[in-house]
């Protein structure tokens, strides 16, 4: 058996600096792993583990998400390969081209029986490309999972709903997104980090895959919010009628 993780690297949003213009400086960025797929990892591996399964991780985008430490900090998290596509015009990518740049890298692996994806991104939170990626494949595909188990031919999500917990059970090939509480990413150790610089990696170019889909949004501009200007009202409790005008002023704002 075989499972695929899809991992997104992007800047560590504690080194975007914000310029006057409020336009986003990512110069002093460092790549990092998103926030929510390394939840999906750890509960990839874990499965995996269970399952006596490969686990291979699969990442597109700019050139800059291509570096060593980013590498082995995907591949010391349990993942036995690396598939990656790095072209500098996913540098905008929106979740319909990342889904059939994702599907066309899984079919070029081969022998994939299950996606595993985060739930969302830790930059757009579109929480799209899971659903884009099985589109593009033609499978089956189910959200919000909390809890994973599969017997090889079929793989079984619980999820936790507003008010009640279900269970579901689908065929495979199938793809299946994670909410962060499935599983506590590992701190992975020195000997895993060593361990993951001997690990395979493998990159394709866009031509191998048959060039980059097009886009279905436009990016026009992309702006910091506008800063809203503090109001430094202060209340005292002891003062008559407080209380109520504290609480008239927080409904004011939201």
């Amino acid at each position: 058996m075989k499972i695929a993780v899809l991992v997104k690297i992007l800047p560590d949003d504690q080194d975007i600096q914000v310029k006057g213009d409020r336009t986003l400086d990512f110069s002093r960025a460092k790549s990092t792993v998103s926030t929510y797929d390394l939840n999906a990892i750890e509960a990839a591996a874990q499965l995996a583990a269970k399952a006596d399964a490969q686990l291979v991780a699969v990442t597109c985008g700019p050139k800059s998400i291509n570096d060593s430490k980013t590498r082995k900090n995907i591949l010391s998290r349990g993942v036995d390969e690396l598939y990656m596509l790095t072209d500098d015009g996913l540098e905008l990518a929106d979740a319909y081209q990342t889904g059939r740049i994702l599907a066309a890298m899984i079919q070029k692996i081969g022998d994939v029986d299950l996606v595993i994806a985060g739930d969302g991104s830790a930059d757009l939170y579109a929480q799209q490309v899971d659903v884009q990626t099985a589109e593009a494949l033609g499978w089956p595909a189910i959200n919000g999972g909390t809890a994973l188990d599969t017997d090889g031919a079929t793989v079984t999500v619980a999820r936790i709903l507003e008010t009640e917990r279900e269970s579901i059970r689908m065929p495979l090939p199938a793809v299946v997104s994670v909410a962060p509480e499935v599983a506590l990413p590992r701190i992975a150790g020195m000997k895993d980090v060593l361990a993951a610089g001997k690990k395979p990696v493998v990159e394709f170019t866009a031509e191998e895959l048959g060039g980059i889909a097009a886009p279905t949004v436009e990016t026009v501009e992309i702006l910091a919010p506008v800063p809203t200007p503090r109001k430094k009202q202060i209340f005292d409790a002891a003062d008559e009628g407080a209380i109520d005008a504290f609480v008239a002023a927080l409904r004011e704002v939201m």
